[in-house]
């Protein structure tokens, strides 16, 4: 029988909407995604994790923005280089992601779904759900409700 803590590492079969973060190429469940938005005005919060970036006014609603690169343990984004927001919808709240560039929607299959690589280590493996194996390249499915945690 399945419990909701084996849901993280449960492969499924579906669309994830990917990004591209660092160089590698993750996703989340489509079904998440409410929006996608260039970069955005950030408000700093003080005292803050360093993951949250800061606060991002939405048409009125004040919504939280997660740094991806701070949550993943990558390098901080390149001076200059504006992030593209990713605006996922858990529980009814919003929350935006700060990812480097937005690629397409793709069909995963459960069949190509494996466990999250040896390479990943520290904070990443404990946000990545497993990877799906694509043409050339490798799909890291993102754990979004571990993302945007504290």
């Amino acid at each position: 029988m399945t419990t909701p803590t084996d849901t993280p590492t449960r492969a499924t079969s579906g669309q994830l909407a990917t990004f591209r973060l660092d160089g590698d190429l993750y996703g989340v469940e489509v079904e998440h995604v409410q929006e996608v938005l260039r970069s955005q005005g950030l408000t700093r919060v003080p005292l803050a994790p360093p993951a949250v970036a800061g606060l991002i006014n939405l048409r009125g609603q004040v919504v939280t923005a997660i740094e991806l690169r701070e949550r993943l343990g990558r390098p901080p984004r390149p001076a200059g280089t504006d992030a593209v927001v990713i605006v996922v919808r858990l529980h009814g709240e919003a929350v935006s992601l700060l990812v480097d560039s937005i690629a397409d929607v793709v069909d995963v299959d459960a069949d190509d779904f494996e466990t999250p690589p040896d390479t990943l280590d520290g904070q990443a493996r404990e946000l990545i759900r497993g990877a799906y194996k694509l043409d050339g390249q490798l799909l890291l499915a993102l754990d979004v409700q571990k993302a945007v945690g504290a």
